[in-house]
């Protein structure tokens, strides 16, 4: 006959389970699987995204930038190095306030350490004046 859980089992097993709910979302590496965003969800207006600049979209984990006037790219806003969410886009690079990683706006090359790998490229579609995920 099997003995009735203690109070600790319970809580321990409910404690784990929800975090494995929380997160079931996530990929090695810490980032999104990009369940939560939809292609051809719109992130901006061309107007929102500074030529030299950027802007991220931290639900989205997605930063946009035009580092030429009218060429978009997009990349993940997850920083390689530890997965933070990146912070700024300023003066050519994407940056991340936690250990100061930094990456060129125009391909997502690694500017500065401690990251050693690129920000991964995301798929975007500039129609118009909107950008939409592709």
């Amino acid at each position: 006959m099997p003995l009735p859980a203690s109070r600790r089992t319970v809580l321990l097993g409910t404690g784990a389970a929800a975090l494995a709910v929380g997160c079931g979302d996530q990929q090695a590496g810490g980032e999104s699987s990009g369940a939560s965003v939809s292609a051809g969800q719109e992130l901006a207006r061309t107007a929102d995204i500074p030529v030299g600049g950027g802007k991220i979209f931290k639900d989205e984990k997605v930063v946009v930038t035009q580092p030429t006037q009218g060429g978009f790219r997009a990349f993940s806003a997850v920083c390689t190095h530890q997965g933070c969410i990146v912070a700024t886009v300023a003066d050519g690079t994407i940056n991340c306030a936690c250990h100061r990683s930094s990456f060129e706006i125009a391909d997502g090359a690694v500017a500065g350490g401690p990251a050693t790998e690129p920000l991964p490229a995301r798929k975007i579609t500039v129609k118009g004046d909107a950008i939409t995920l592709a």
